[in-house]
């Protein structure tokens, strides 16, 4: 069972670079030849045949890729079935991975952060300040197209503007992908176990998992509630997605659901890397489960990214909260910007210095 167990770590490590920024996008339905050509852009999208059980360690995926790596999550809103929907970045996800890759730095920035937009020609886009939300959705557009979109054009202008706004130069891969694609990948893990650490109601699922409707006229939801208590709780996919996408209600509104986005993340590394290594149908669930799920947008593929990051464990990545507050002119709400110690972080992070920074910002690590 050597091979089998050889296997099962690439692609446990391949989950933990999808979760944590880097994305997996398998179909095990198609053939193992067919895989998407890159585009000429700097974002590829790409389909990675299935790995084969019988792998062994002489093949050595990634060996050569070096650090420090900076990986990028996108989650984006559930309604991009809708034909002519623009996609919007509901959350941004950032993983800083050292020079050894054996440790790294997961952190958040709001989706409704300020940032600069650089002009994007592709999407007839001219530039400016908007909401970091908003870079998908004026990336992806395509001149004289009404209905089709392109979620590589939307990857492209937010990862532009992430680099303008926290001085990273290069993200070397990243992942698109929907909260019902990620509720698939915890329900195939089998669910999670998460450490609620305050009381969350659900503003969109019942307590059975079913919806809540819309009120009467339009606006909120009406009905009962799923309730999320504190304490240690096994959740299953809608859970554990419902979970991690509350705002309203909570103290800290978007900051607190950035937290609990991370806490989620590093609840399904634990629990993908525990996975029986005997049970290579297990394997094909969880594969599946994540090609149906995302794309993946990177010049190497996961499973060589997926190698290289073999020694990065939950426990050695860090999660790091930036605290921001709400931007206001004339009573009008624009938007978000980041404290002090959020901006500070970047700036350490980018010179290398992140460990010695959050040393001397210890309320800035998430420590459960």
């Amino acid at each position: 069972m050597r091979n089998s167990k050889i296997t099962w770590a690439v692609i446990a490590g391949a989950v933990v670079a999808l979760l944590a920024g880097v994305g997996v996008a398998i179909a095990m339905n198609r053939s193992s030849t067919e895989t998407a050509a890159p585009s000429s852009s700097a974002a590829a999208s790409l389909a990675v045949p299935s790995p084969s059980v019988e792998a062994t360690p002489s093949a050595s995926p990634g060996a050569d890729i070096k650090g420090p790596l900076d990986l990028v999550l996108v989650g984006v809103d559930t309604r991009v079935s809708i034909p002519g929907w623009e996609p919007h970045a509901d959350t941004v996800m950032l993983l800083h991975v050292d020079a050894g890759l054996d440790s790294a730095y997961l952190y958040s920035l709001p989706r409704d952060l300020r940032v600069d937009m650089p002009a994007y020609k592709k999407s007839g886009f001219s530039g400016g300040r908007y909401k970091l939300t908003e870079a998908m959705s004026r990336g992806s557009r395509i001149p004289g197209e009404k209905t089709k979109k392109s979620t590589q054009q939307g990857y492209e202008l937010l990862t532009r503007s992430l680099s303008d706004y926290t001085g990273i130069k290069e993200f070397q891969a990243g992942a698109v992908l929907t909260f019902a694609g990620l509720s698939k990948l915890v329900d195939a893990l089998g669910g999670i176990d998460m450490t609620i650490d305050q009381k969350v109601k659900s503003r969109h699922h019942k307590p059975d998992g079913t919806n809540r409707p819309i009120a009467p006229g339009g606006g909120d939801h009406t009905g009962p509630q799923m309730v999320y208590q504190p304490g240690k709780r096994h959740l299953v996919g809608w859970q554990a997605t419902d979970y991690a996408r509350q705002r309203y209600g909570l103290p800290n509104g978007d900051y607190d659901r950035q937290r609990h986005q991370r806490q989620m993340v590093s609840a399904i590394l634990t629990k993908a890397l525990s996975q029986d290594v005997q049970e290579p149908e297990k394997l094909r669930e969880v594969i599946e489960a994540v090609g149906e799920s995302l794309v993946y947008v990177g010049g190497r593929t996961p499973f060589e990214y997926a190698y290289a990051l073999r020694d990065l464990t939950p426990a050695k990545i860090t999660l790091v909260d930036l605290p921001g507050a709400g931007v206001s002119s004339g009573g009008r709400y624009l938007g978000e910007q980041l404290k002090p110690e959020g901006t500070g972080f970047l700036k350490a992070l980018v010179k290398g210095k992140a460990e010695a920074y959050l040393s001397d910002h210890p309320k800035l690590v998430n420590r459960l």
